[in-house]
């Protein structure tokens, strides 16, 4: 069993840590899925180098499929290439894929329970100056109401290739959704992952003080993370959730710590409608009520801008998780 340290870079909180798009993560696992299983393919609709595709596409040029602009398209050949045996990865801008095509993905793939491989790239509000067009905000809420479908959010680009890998082999209708922007690698080969189960990287709760437990996904996990050190320093315990799966959800985890600590905090760069947040609560209201505080998209479209610029705007940043973790600390439960 890896301690606490073990799981995280030991460079977690240095100015010059290492910053990678979880994109690349994605074009990494790609690689490793294809070395592993020569039923593994690609698609991709025109956005082959910006979802790092590209990596597949030059070491296995032969299973590699250009689709074009045409993301409905991109989703019926994939099931019908999963209804024959192929584990097909789909790629394009989150607000395209599943944006535009989420019909084709619920009817071909999702209600045939075939394992087509949806990655949603570009996600979030730190797609920053494409603008609202282009940040989808909304992805999760769409993928993980419909039955069949896994949901990952990976958080950083170490794990982002886990989550390939691991989509390749779990037989199932699985949507990943990417970044664009370069963020922090604190996550290590060492690191534990399997979908489904929810991971502890911070735990600084002990007798006497107060506690919270901060449920995050994706890059933002590492804002939860620069939280919870700020948050130790004034005597506040805190647990850290990487809650990568959205769906199937670690309720076991997630009931834990919310009795341990009774107050959650869920973090994502996502709608608060609909999100892992809603999920998470969801889980929560059915079996360990406590006060709860969500930081992410306060029902508003995005805007142009720097992601920095945006991730402040909007209220994403590590303080604000602080500032929420405060809130609902002093909440009293009814």
């Amino acid at each position: 069993m890896l301690n606490q340290k073990e799981k995280l870079s030991k460079h977690i909180f240095e100015k010059d840590i290492e910053k990678v798009p979880t994109r690349n993560g994605y074009g990494e696992g790609l690689v490793a899925a294809g070395e592993k299983d020569k039923n593994v393919v690609v698609l991709c609709a025109d956005l082959t180098e910006s979802t790092r595709s590209e990596y597949f596409k030059e070491k296995f040029p032969d299973r590699f499929v250009e689709i074009g602009v045409a993301e409905q398209l991109l989703a019926t050949v994939a099931a019908g290439m999963a209804n024959y045996g192929k584990v097909p990865f789909i790629s394009s801008y989150a607000v395209f894929s599943p944006g535009r095509n989420w019909e084709q993905i619920r009817t071909t793939a999702a209600l045939n329970d075939v394992p087509v491989k949806i990655a949603g790239a570009h996600a979030g509000i730190s797609v920053g100056p494409d603008g609202a067009t282009h940040q989808a905000l909304e992805d999760i809420a769409l993928m993980r109401v419909i039955p069949n479908m896994v949901v990952l959010a990976p958080s950083d680009s170490v794990e982002a290739k886990k989550a390939v890998v691991a989509a390749a082999k779990n037989g199932k209708p699985t949507y990943i959704r990417f970044a664009r922007e370069a963020t922090p690698v604190f996550t290590t080969e060492d690191t534990p992952f399997e979908i489904g189960k929810a991971e502890i990287l911070w735990d600084s709760t002990q007798e006497g003080i107060k506690r919270v437990a901060i449920v995050a996904c994706g890059s933002l996990v590492y804002e939860a993370l620069l939280a919870a050190r700020e948050l130790e320093k004034e005597k506040v315990g805190v647990i850290v959730i990487d809650n990568h799966t959205i769906k199937p959800i670690d309720e076991k985890t997630i009931i834990a710590v919310a009795r341990k600590c009774g107050s959650v905090v869920a973090v994502e760069e996502h709608q608060v409608n609909g999100g892992m947040g809603s999920a998470v609560a969801e889980v929560l209201v059915k079996n360990c009520p406590v006060p709860m505080e969500f930081v992410g998209m306060p029902d508003s479209f995005g805007e142009s801008g720097t992601p920095e610029e945006l991730l402040k705007k909007y209220k994403m940043k590590s303080e604000d998780i602080v500032e929420a973790a405060k809130k609902v600390i002093n909440r009293k439960p009814f």
